[in-house]
This record gives C-alpha cells, sequence and structure tokens, in this order.
C-alpha cells in the first residue's frame, strides 16, 4: 500500500520520467535546441517557461476556465464590444483605448495607430473583459462625448477604482501559477505551484536535419533543376526528467482556506503536469508520447526534487535505451534520499509507470496516473474523521 503518516502535508511533488523522440520541444533564440551541461555532461533542456505554458493551456481546457495575459487588453474590449455587443466600430475603439488608459498601469501610444497598449502586461481570467465592457457600457454616453486617447498624457473618463479592481480579480489559473503586477495594488498573487527546468537524463547530442522543399509546378514541368527552399532545424531525443510542487499552503491561502477548491485545483494542475507537452516543432515531428512513470509525494516538511539522482548520466541498458535505467536510478535515489533523510516528511509516496518490475522507494504501486492523483490527494487532504 501507498506509505502515509498523520504528518500534516505542506507540499505535492511531482516526479516525471518520459522518454521524448526525435523533437524541438522548446527553441532558443536561435531556432536551436535548448541544452544544459549538467555533472560534466550536455543534456537536452525544456524550459520550465515552456512547459508551464503547456501545463496552463492543457488546465485551462480540461478545467473550464480561461485567464488572458496580454499588454492589449484595449483591443481585447474593443473587439467584445464592436463583434459581441454591436457598438459602432469608432466607439468601441474609444472605449478599449479609455479602458487601458483608465488603470494604474501607464500606457503607450502607437504612431499611426488608435490601439494602445499597457506597459505591463495584465494576467486576469477571461471574464475580465466581459466585466470591463460591461464598465464602458456604464459609461457609453460620457465615452460617446470624449475624446480619443492619443497621447500618453491624456486622461481616461472611466474610474480608475474599478479598472483596477477588475483588474485584480483572479480564478483557479493565476491562484495556481501567481501573478506579477506591481503597478496595481494588491494585484500580486504568490505562485502556489514551482516547476523546474526538465533535463534528459544523459547526454545527448544535437542532431541537425536538412530539408528542401519542391515546387509542385517545377517537378511536374520538369523544365528546371533545384528546390524551392533549403534549410535545416536542429533536432534531439532523449529520457527527460520532470519535476513540479506545489506548495498547499500557499494554494489554500490564495483561495481563502477553500480547502475543497485547492484540492480541486491541485488536481487539474497534477493531471496537465503529467499529461502536457510542450507544440514546438510539432507538425514536424509529432512527439505525443506520455510518460514512462509518475511519481508522487506528499510532504509535511519541505520539497524534495529528484535532479541529484541524474547528476551521473544514466548509461543505456544492456539491450539499448535509457528509460528503464531512468526509472531504476530515480527508485534507487529516492530510497537513498530517505534513508538519509530518517524518513521525516512523506505523508504518502505512490507510482504509476509503463514498468513491469516493483521500484522500491517510490512507495506503492497504482495502477493509473487518474488513481495516482487521486490517491495522492486523499492523503493531502484527508476527510474528517478517516
Amino acid at each position: 500500500m501507498p506509505s502515509r503518516t498523520d504528518a500534516p502535508a505542506r507540499f505535492l511533488d511531482l516526479h516525471v520520467v518520459q522518454a521524448v523522440p526525435f523533437a524541438n520541444l522548446n527553441r532558443d533564440d536561435n531556432n536551436s535546441v535548448k541544452t544544459v551541461r549538467y555533472g560534466d555532461t550536455d543534456r537536452t533542456r525544456v524550459s520550465s517557461q515552456s512547459w508551464k505554458r503547456a501545463i496552463r493551456e492543457y488546465f485551462q481546457h480540461g478545467f473550464g476556465e480561461q485567464a488572458l495575459r496580454t499588454r492589449r487588453i484595449g483591443a481585447r474590449v474593443t473587439r467584445l464590444l464592436e463583434d459581441e455587443r454591436g457598438w459602432p466600430a469608432d466607439l468601441a475603439q474609444r472605449a478599449g483605448q479609455h479602458v487601458a488608459a483608465g488603470s494604474s498601469i501607464k500606457f503607450e501610444t502607437a504612431k499611426d495607430s488608435p490601439v494602445i497598449t499597457t506597459n505591463a502586461m495584465v494576467y486576469v481570467p477571461e471574464s475580465a473583459v466581459d466585466e470591463l465592457a460591461d464598465l464602458a457600457a456604464e459609461h457609453r454616453d460620457a465615452l460617446a462625448a470624449a475624446k480619443d486617447i492619443k497621447k500618453s498624457t491624456d486622461k481616461s473618463i472611466l474610474p480608475k477604482d474599478k479598472i483596477d479592481g477588475i483588474l485584480r480579480s483572479r480564478n483557479g489559473v493565476i491562484n495556481l501559477f501567481g501573478r506579477m503586477l506591481a503597478e496595481v495594488d494588491d494585484a500580486g498573487v504568490d505562485g502556489a505551484v514551482q516547476v523546474a527546468h526538465a533535463l534528459t537524463t544523459h547526454g545527448t547530442d544535437i542532431e541537425l536535419d536538412y530539408f528542401s522543399a519542391v515546387d509542385d509546378v517545377t517537378s511536374a514541368w520538369g523544365d528546371t533543376t533545384g528546390s524551392a527552399h533549403m534549410g535545416h532545424a536542429e533536432f534531439s531525443a532523449g529520457v527527460f526528467y520532470r519535476y513540479a510542487t506545489i506548495d498547499l499552503a500557499d494554494l489554500a491561502r490564495n483561495l481563502g482556506d477553500d480547502h475543497a477548491g485547492a484540492r480541486e485545483l491541485a488536481a487539474g494542475f497534477a493531471e496537465a503536469f503529467v499529461l502536457s507537452l510542450p507544440r514546438a516543432k510539432k507538425t514536424a515531428t509529432a512527439p505525443h508520447t506520455i510518460p514512462d512513470l509518475a511519481h508522487i509525494a506528499v510532504r509535511s516538511d519541505r520539497p524534495l526534487s529528484y535532479a541529484a539522482a541524474f547528476e551521473q548520466p544514466v548509461r543505456s541498458h544492456t539491450d539499448g535505451g535509457y528509460a528503464i535505467p531512468s526509472r531504476a536510478a530515480l527508485a534507487r535515489y529516492a530510497q537513498a534520499a530517505g534513508k538519509l533523510l530518517g524518513g521525516r516528511g512523506t505523508v504518502f509516496a505512490g507510482w504509476a509507470s509503463l514498468e513491469d518490475k516493483d521500484l522500491e522507494g517510490l512507495g506503492g504501486r497504482i495502477d493509473s496516473f487518474p488513481s495516482l492523483i487521486d490517491t495522492a490527494l486523499d492523503a493531502a487532504y484527508p476527510k474528517a474523521g478517516a
């Protein structure tokens, strides 16, 4: 059975081992594969920012809550007013300008464009757009008589306190991932989740893929030779270790101690973390694997990453491949770390995997990822009297 103690839960640690074929999940500014040198070995890396975006998109789709990150909040309000509420284009444009100019965030005007942008990105629930449009509707007559915003010193006729109040609104996505918005008082939200950069458990080489594009007319006519376009792209393949943790206390605080809501958000994040995948180069590589292994630990003391399990890169299996030795290395390290810590801090530990052998050190084996998540959360949020 999965391990469990009576200590209060504080952190939900998520560990994943996942084999990814020929792909480039996360490119740098030169379209190159991102790497890191760890344990004196070059590894393929996927940044936490890249995977967090994939997690957010998966979470939003499954959870039914959308959040919007943009500097063009005014333009978004303009489009809603014009397309969905039938406002005249010029009045909808002016309303969007006054929304963007009316908050505590400074704004910029563009030459030869009526659209203005906020200097900082706002991060709000999608529903905030409707609320801002409602606010504009309340002041429609005043907007009709107002002037367009044409320079950064122009003032909005909309009430700043109400716009700022809408920008402070949040939903589950924001309560999980947090929000930095220093320009609006009390709008900042401390994120409850921490996501590590993913890295391969072994050394990797970067492969250059040369490609050419055929001109169909030239191919059909055969009157000349050569391709219409030539180029190359970088790719790699490997077995990744991925890690994230949820601070359950911070999440509860963000939700005003709504533990039922916190559990629901934690479950949604855990599923999104396990099953999401960045989408870069997806049409050229379709690298849609699932994790080989997911391990979840509920801890009472501090988060515990197992990245050090792979500081010494794993060697390929006798039959080839890195997945089997990576799963074994993770289990060995977890067992050794638990012993070194004297068994302290572990409220629950369990795992689900393609592995057909038992993996000591990871707690009890559970048949599926959904059951693993549910069992871990039962330990993190025990029912009264259980």
